[in-house]
């Protein structure tokens, strides 16, 4: 008897969701060595791709059960910095939340996923596939590079930070002042448009409900006033700045510590209840419940120029952390955590504060090109400093 093919088809909303978020459930089981967070998508399975240009989720069916699912987006950016435009541009395939249930695995049934969705991009006239993996999921890693062609491409950090009941020190020094949306798209086309993966779509994610703005950091006494900042070309930008924007992550899906040491476990127990019966306590730093759902904040963007520029982000970092310690004022609840992904080579991440049990230095990047490029250019590419991180793609 062969071996039976798994039927690939598009995700239907109405007839899959339940199955796909018990297939989520199943496949729960994160790396042994360090502690993992799950997701929870709060009933929408396809919430992490619902805001991208171009999105898909195919499922795969086997002995009338769902037992595999993959999701992709589709969108333009920056592939080629050193280029001209439109030479730099490229329209990239990312492939997502590949889960294939545990007593289904090792017939095919990941490689029918994956090769379904290149197939789509390709209709699509996409340039580039890539996906993100954790460094140590030799499965997941294994599988696109052996089997599927792709190459390691960049090695982004990922910093998260708790969100304590004491705010963080802003220096008094500093101005932090909020944009307006196309203040923030003028300042990101013309800083960060030659940045590697910068979205073309940048004023679609600057104005969706998800995006609670954008903020931008200077030395105080520049005699720059809220407002002024670059509406007139580079002589309304101090020497020294700094600029960031927040996405409430959390509105979308949930976060969930699904493994840790027992001390980790049995830390924040006893903060809990110091925090009932000792509430003098929230003076000190604490660590949050991290073992139900919690919301997050992405901070994107990340941009910083002059010699100074380092303290002016760590100050922006923790402006949101206090905006994130008083989420209910940006219709969020439950907030615990400050997330974002910055290039591996970046300096940057040094003025970043993070905790690193929850971070992960070295996230993997594999990429493919699905056209004529061959492999060669992109090995022989570097890596830049800079990396731009799509929010609706976290």
């Amino acid at each position: 008897m062969g071996i039976q093919e798994p039927i690939i088809r598009s995700y239907d909303g109405v007839a899959d969701r339940g199955r796909v978020e018990d297939l989520e459930r199943r496949c729960e089981v994160g790396p042994s060595e360090r502690v993992f967070l799950f997701t929870d998508t709060m009933g929408d399975p396809i919430c992490r791709i619902r805001n991208s240009p171009m999105h898909k989720m195919l499922v795969a069916e086997l002995d009338n059960q769902l037992v595999g699912v993959i999701q992709g987006s589709i969108k333009l950016v920056t592939f080629h910095p050193n280029k001209p435009p439109p030479k730099d541009q490229a329209k990239v395939g990312y492939l997502l939340g590949l889960r294939v249930s545990p007593l289904y695995r090792r017939k095919g049934i990941g490689s029918s996923l994956v090769r379904r969705l290149e197939e789509w991009f390709v209709c699509n006239d996409v340039d580039y596939a890539y996906m993100a993996t954790e460094k140590d999921n030799q499965a997941s890693a294994g599988l696109f590079m052996n089997k599927f062609g792709y190459i390691k491409f960049r090695t982004p950090a990922i910093l998260v930070n708790p969100v304590r009941y004491r705010p963080c020190r802003v220096s008094s020094g500093v101005e932090i002042a909020k944009l307006r949306i196309e203040e923030a798209e003028y300042l990101y086309r013309k800083c960060m448009a030659s940045t590697e993966f910068f979205s073309h779509d940048i004023d679609k994610v600057l104005g969706n409900k998800l995006s609670l703005g954008t903020w931008v950091a200077y030395p105080r006494g520049d005699g720059l006033r809220v407002g002024d900042f670059g509406s007139n070309g580079d002589e309304m930008v101090p020497s020294n700045w700094a600029m960031l924007s927040v996405w409430n992550s959390g509105e979308l899906f949930n976060l969930r510590l699904g493994k840790a040491p027992l001390s980790c476990f049995m830390y924040a127990k006893s903060w809990k209840l110091m925090d009932r019966f000792l509430p003098c306590f929230k003076l000190l730093p604490s660590m949050p419940d991290f073992f139900t759902p919690f919301g997050f904040y992405f901070m994107y963007g990340l941009h910083h120029e002059g010699p100074l520029s380092g303290k002016l982000v760590r100050n922006l970092c923790q402006f949101v952390h206090n905006m994130a310690a008083n989420s209910s004022e940006y219709s969020s609840k439950n907030c615990k955590v400050v997330v974002t992904e910055v290039g591996g080579c970046d300096p940057v991440k040094h003025y970043i504060p993070h905790w690193k049990l929850l971070s992960c230095s070295e996230d993997l990047w594999c990429i493919k090109p699905l056209k004529n490029d061959s492999l060669h250019e992109l090995t022989k590419t570097h890596p830049t400093k800079s990396l731009f991180v799509d929010p609706r793609e976290v």
